[in-house]
Formats: C-alpha cells, sequence, structure tokens
C-alpha cells in the first residue's frame, strides 16, 4: 500500500571503508508529488546521499525505504526494478558521446522495454519536445551547447515515466538563460509527469525558487531543514552564510593552520 512518503530515510550513517565518515544519523522523508532539495557545500555529503538512495552503496547504519522497499535488502534483480523506475541526471549530462541526441533519449527504452521502434521514436519525440529540442534530435552532443547537452540529458531522465527523478547538480556551469531552463523544466516536468523529485545543488537561489522544501547537509550531518521561505529566514549562522553567500561566518576562508607568521621566513 503506497504511503504519503515516496523516500524515508531513517537514521542512515555512511562510511568509506578506511572508516572515515561520510554521512552521520541522516533523517528525511520526501513525500510524493514534490521537489525536494539537498544543499550543501562541496564535500557535504550529498551526492552520496543520493547514490545511497539509488541503490549503488548500502548504508554503514539505518536503512533507506523507496516506495515502501527497503533498498539494501533487494537482490539484484529487485534493485534493478526499483531503478528503472528512477530517472538520474548526472552531473554535467554525460551523454553517451557517440550516439546522437535522438539515440541518447531511446536509450533506456531500448534496454528496458519490448516496445516497437515505432513507438519509440514518438515516445523520443514527445520527450524531446517537452525539453524544447525535438528539432535536434539527429545532433550528435559534441553539437550541443552545455544547456542543450542538460536537456537532452533531463529528456533520457524521463524516457520511462519515472516515478523518481534525482539532480545531480543540474545547474552547475550554464549560463543564466540554460540555467533559467533547466530550473523551470524541473518544476514543470515534476508537476507535468506527476513525478517526484531529488535536487541536489548548491546554487541556492535558483532552486529555492522551484523548491518545496530543502534539507541542509554540513559535514555529513543534517543542520537544518524547511521551506524556502523558512530557509531564507534562519538565523542558523551555518544556513544563513550559505543562503546568502556571505564570506563570514562558520565556514571558514582559510583552512585550518598555525599562525600566518610562523610559515614565513624572516630575514
Amino acid at each position: 500500500m503506497a504511503t504519503d512518503n515516496l523516500v524515508e530515510i531513517s537514521g542512515v550513517s555512511y562510511a568509506y571503508a578506511s572508516g572515515r565518515p561520510v554521512l552521520t544519523g541522516i533523517d528525511m522523508v520526501i513525500p510524493r508529488g514534490k521537489v525536494v532539495a539537498i544543499m550543501g557545500i562541496s564535500g557535504s555529503g550529498k551526492t552520496t546521499l543520493l547514490r545511497l538512495i539509488a541503490g549503488w552503496f548500502k548504508p554503514t547504519r539505518g536503512y533507506i525505504k523507496v516506495d515502501g522497499q527497503t533498498t539494501h535488502e533487494l537482490d539484484r534483480d529487485g534493485l534493478y526494478r526499483m531503478r528503472r523506475r528512477m530517472g538520474m541526471l548526472f552531473q554535467f549530462g554525460a551523454l553517451f558521446t557517440d550516439l546522437s541526441v535522438f539515440d541518447n533519449v531511446a536509450f533506456q527504452m531500448r534496454e528496458h522495454t519490448d516496445l516497437p521502434e515505432a513507438m519509440i521514436r514518438d515516445i523520443v519525440m514527445m520527450k524531446l519536445h517537452a525539453v524544447g529540442l525535438r528539432g535536434a534530435h539527429r545532433l550528435m552532443p559534441s553539437e550541443l551547447s552545455g544547456g542543450m547537452a542538460r536537456r537532452v540529458a533531463l529528456a533520457r531522465a524521463i524516457a520511462l515515466d519515472p516515478l523518481l527523478i534525482m539532480y545531480d547538480e543540474p545547474f552547475t556551469g550554464l549560463d543564466p538563460i540554460s540555467l533559467g531552463v533547466i530550473r523551470n523544466l524541473v518544476r514543470e516536468l515534476n508537476d507535468a509527469l506527476g513525478s517526484t523529485s531529488i535536487v541536489v545543488t548548491h546554487d541556492v537561489q535558483e532552486a529555492l525558487d522551484v523548491v518545496d522544501y530543502v534539507y541542509y547537509l554540513s559535514e555529513g550531518v543534517m543542520v537544518a531543514h524547511g521551506t524556502p521561505d523558512q530557509m531564507r529566514a534562519s538565523q542558523d549562522p551555518l544556513v544563513h552564510q550559505f543562503v546568502w553567500g556571505e564570506a563570514d561566518g562558520p565556514v571558514a576562508f582559510q583552512y585550518p593552520s598555525r599562525n600566518f607568521s610562523e610559515d614565513l621566513e624572516l630575514v
């Protein structure tokens, strides 16, 4: 029986084989039909959390449930079945460079379904139309701008009408126009498809304009969460510094070191 939350994360910790912790005691819920952001500075554990949700990694402690299934308890076939219900927009797109735009979007359908080629063609053209690139279906990835490549990758991510769409830094490296297009598509496609979306990003203002809820990670710990308005108004020093991009705050500019005068060679 379906619950109101598509993803439930309870007490999740994860550490590398060396024992170095990456995530500690993470609790989160991702409601169905919502767009939720996971924010934090680089190295805070955001992408690792996505990989845990997708079942690429197994938590050291705690559990993650996706549509009622505990990911680390699934066998290989069960995990693959769950992943076929997920769409993933990788950072910088990660298109297959030797496949055309059309074939990049068709790839999942050819791999995971028995649909006839005529139907695949129609679906691919519909997905490309949704991201404004139907006319570019014959182009190769090398012929695309950065923003166009990201949109093709998005069309590929939604090719199988996924239950869950995950975005890993979707706004990084884009010009303002392309960024605005991708930002709006995240919201519009989620609502049109009836999907649920998780956006991992450190592009604060762009994400706050389109998401329903925000979780903020710092050094592998969940330190704050709330609506976009609550995050903007937060008086927590870590959150305030991050949201408003301030140089001075708990996150220091200088890496910890001894006194500067000790490193100067006095003549």
